[in-house]
């Protein structure tokens, strides 16, 4: 059994994630086949409604392509027919080939504590709703005769959203876009898919598990069991066990990492190592590459923890912290914000890790931040002072 170095095993991830050439020239077209391309890479595009910088799926695009038309962008990923939005990793967009694979999720999805409730007083609720969509068309929560109220600012949505939701769960109405503030928007499933997505054959949940472990290994790279089910939040034992099918199988190789134990690690036998990695991007924290915070810790010695719902007084780096890629390393953290009034990014706080060049690592992420800025039609980049690289980023933008 092979024994792969620290080093080798973050390249291989980096190139799997399309993250390991860095962007193409600034005069290469970003056109639909580079989107296709990081849909490809990633495998999963999640999705989040926080919109302190941008939403959770544009910075994925960000950092394999750089500056692109966003608005097409978003265009192809709802209404090209090529990806669904629903419940792959999270709330996400997936390759349309993905939906039969997910069948047996949908067979299996149960009503939330919540709808339950709501149920239990008014068990007519899913039929009504879904009658409702199918007589109106594409229909989000507000357009819903009866919508309900919330019941908290963060998760207590009102019953038409839970029922609406339950009803995507179950694949009986499917997603048909997100508008213009990130509403969802839902219609009957066969107004949305295309046929042949709903009536293909699904696979066993057996074989459904190894198809979708087989993607993730496709997009990371390598990693564990606990690692591959997490791409698609899939149960650890199950995957472990289809994951042992498939090493015996020869679809996948079962290898050591220096430095992770005896634990196996399944390797995609098709992966490409590059022999560098000329990344220089800042990352998401719903990007694949550190989507598994233990992973990311055992790849890149990056403890990383996303602050959102942590109260202001006990955070360390900040409320959106976006890690820092250059070459084959996590080298700092940066909290930003876009101030859209002012036409400003903030950067509310920059920290290197321990060991890095600071000269270098500032340097590269002026040059960073400031194209992300033109970008997001940004025309300032404005430096908080705080955080260990602060006081140089502030200088090297007041010198722009």
């Amino acid at each position: 059994m092979r024994t792969l170095s620290p080093d080798r095993a973050r390249r291989v991830v980096l190139t799997s994630l399309g993250l390991a050439r860095g962007r193409p020239e600034r005069r290469s077209p970003r056109d639909v086949r580079r989107l296709r391309t990081v849909v490809r890479g990633v495998g999963v595009v999640q999705l989040d409604s926080v919109n302190v910088l941008v939403r959770a799926h544009e910075l994925p695009f960000w950092s394999r392509l750089g500056p692109h038309d966003r608005a097409h962008r978003d265009r192809w990923l709802w209404r090209s027919g090529e990806l669904f939005d629903g419940w792959a990793h999270a709330a996400s967009l997936a390759p349309l080939r993905l939906w039969p694979w997910l069948h047996h999720r949908r067979v299996a999805a149960r009503p939330g504590s919540r709808l339950r409730a709501h149920l239990a007083a008014d068990p007519s609720l899913l039929d009504r709703v879904h009658s409702e969509v199918a007589a109106k068309g594409p229909v989000s929560v507000r357009g819903l005769g009866d919508p309900g109220s919330r019941t908290g600012p963060w998760w207590g949505n009102p019953r038409g959203k839970l029922a609406l939701d339950h009803l995507a769960a179950t694949g009986r109405l499917a997603i048909r876009e997100r508008d213009a503030r990130f509403v969802t928007v839902y219609d009957l499933a066969d107004r949305v898919l295309p046929r042949a997505a709903l009536e293909a054959e699904p696979p066993t949940a057996d074989r459904a598990t190894e198809l979708l472990l087989l993607e993730a290994v496709r997009a990371q790279g390598l990693g564990t069991a606990v690692h591959l089910a997490d791409h698609h939040r899939q149960r650890v034992p199950p995957a472990r066990a289809a994951l042992a099918r498939l090493a015996a199988r020869g679809e996948l190789e079962e290898v050591r990492v220096q430095g992770w134990g005896d634990v196996p690690v399944y390797l995609d036998p098709t992966a490409v190592t590059g022999r560098s990695v000329r990344a220089r991007t800042l990352v998401s924290p719903f990007d694949p590459l550190v989507w598994h915070r233990d992973r990311t810790e055992a790849l890149f010695g990056f403890r990383y923890r996303i602050e959102i719902y942590v109260p202001a007084e006990d955070r360390v780096h900040g409320y959106y912290v976006l890690p820092f890629l250059l070459g084959d390393r996590l080298v700092a953290r940066v909290d930003l914000k876009a101030d859209r009034s002012r036409r400003r990014l903030l950067v509310r706080g920059a920290f290197a890790e321990t060991g890095v060049d600071r000269v270098h690592v500032t340097r590269e992420l002026v040059v960073e931040l400031r194209e992300l800025a033109d970008w997001l039609t940004l025309t300032e980049v404005e430096v908080a002072r705080r955080g260990d690289l602060a006081e140089g980023l502030a200088r090297s933008v007041g010198c722009s």
